[in-house]
């Protein structure tokens, strides 16, 4: 069965933004380090924005190794997206403006704080899987339990982006 893949890319950017937050996964000498973070998706220019602090660790690593992965999870209705891509740090302060908003309250008291920086990820590749949620995966789980079959919980795809 041929899959489209411009529906599938569609539908990856269709899950980030409805979830909106991600674990953004960065490498730290030879340990991986994961932290939440609060996504500003702009599907056109095909880039992930995050407002980070210049004091924290995670502009440090980047530098070092801009490859990242961002994990996005909504447990209960059962989606993910997970995306692998290139980070840059800057101060753009333009950037950082048009970005502050409540989420970024709760960590600056403005935009002007001079320790705000934009992280700016251009995705690679992402894996999304989109099931109909919680309860009829489990019914289904249930039912290929019984009949000794594989259930049926959803798409997955991975798709270039």
């Amino acid at each position: 069965m041929a899959h489209d893949d411009t529906r599938d890319v569609e539908r990856a950017w269709e899950l980030m933004k409805k979830i909106g937050f991600a674990m953004l996964v960065t490498r730290d000498g030879d340990k991986l380090r994961a932290r939440p973070m609060s996504a500003y998706l702009d599907r056109d220019a095909n880039t992930i924005f995050f407002l980070t602090d210049a004091r924290r660790h995670k502009d440090e690593e980047i530098e070092c190794n801009p490859s990242v992965n961002l994990s996005f999870a909504d447990a209960s209705s059962q989606k993910y997206v997970s995306l692998t891509g290139t980070a840059v740090v800057s101060n753009d302060r333009a950037k950082i403006k048009e970005l502050f908003s409540t989420p970024a309250k709760a960590w600056w008291d403005s935009a002007e704080d001079p320790n705000i920086r934009v992280l700016k990820i251009t995705p690679d590749d992402a894996e999304f899987w989109d099931s109909p949620g919680t309860v009829i995966s489990y019914v289904k789980m249930a039912a290929a339990a019984v009949t000794n079959t594989r259930p049926d919980l959803g798409e997955n795809r991975k798709v270039s982006l």
